[in-house]
């Protein structure tokens, strides 16, 4: 059986960089086996503005910071750069890391970057069509990219659950899969992306399968659900510094899963 891993998403948002940081260090001594940011230009949360870091530029800062985990945007717009140059960007990253870059990217959702920052926000649909044709164009300019990755090619991880386009591109482009609860849910998606690795010929064994958890979940008893789901990546998304009592709990209780 595959053995499980687990990380955390560090929220870039109220918060100095200095505190970010340290987080960061702090969390990879934990054990955990990823360490994540996100790509937004404010605050998803929490009373009016608030100090916000831009999540690719602080993404090399994490690769700096760290030595061992793998690191990741969880998980990029594609609205917000040229696929193409973005290809660029992850291959840098995943040379200024040591190949321990995972390229996290989804259709884009929340308005407010859009506007304040003058993309256009379009509807779901355009943004989903825009990510089907980037992907495609992400993995070619990748062919090109010189010198070549370290690790090559540099995996791609699909976030979301549309089940009639977002989990069709997971199946025919992805490495990785990032989804959602509760645990329900979550399985009900896992087995609408196996059939799309059945439609597009694809070996569903070869998408490694993810999911976020809040801090609401609870462990173990809500991992064990997600784990008999189909998950075998767990990523707990927190503010940072974040809760290191419980991302203990997280590493202990994969440690366990995993018989350590």
């Amino acid at each position: 059986m595959t053995k499980l891993k687990v990380g955390l998403q560090l929220h870039p948002q109220r918060v100095s960089y200095a505190d970010y940081a340290a987080a960061v260090q702090a969390t990879e001594a934990l054990g955990v086996d990823t360490i994540w940011n996100w790509d937004h230009f404010f605050p998803l949360y929490g009373e009016g503005e608030g100090d916000h870091f831009e999540g690719w530029t602080l993404l090399t800062a994490i690769a700096m910071l760290t030595s061992r985990v793998e690191i990741g945007t969880l998980v990029t717009c594609n609205s917000y750069r040229n696929p193409a140059l973005l290809a660029h960007m992850a291959n840098t990253l995943d040379h200024i890391s040591g190949g321990r870059l995972i390229l996290g990217i989804g259709a884009g959702w929340f308005e407010k970057d859009y506007v304040e920052f003058g993309y256009e926000f379009g509807t779901a649909g355009s943004r989903l069509r825009d990510l089907g044709e980037s992907l495609p164009i992400i993995k070619q300019r990748m062919t090109k990219e010189l010198p070549p990755p370290v690790r090559n090619p540099i995996p791609i991880m699909v976030g979301g659950g549309g089940e009639k386009v977002t989990l069709k591109l997971t199946a025919q482009h992805a490495d990785l899969w990032n989804g959602f609860g509760p645990p329900a849910t979550y399985a009900h998606k896992n087995r609408v992306l196996d059939d799309w690795c059945a439609t597009v010929g694809r070996d569903p064994s070869e998408i490694e399968r993810t999911v976020s958890i809040t801090q609401n979940d609870n462990i173990p008893g809500d991992l064990d659900a997600f784990a008999e789901a189909g998950a075998r990546h767990f990523i707990m998304m927190t503010a940072a510094p974040p809760d290191y009592e419980r991302a203990k709990a997280l590493v202990a209780w994969r440690d366990k899963a995993n018989g350590g």
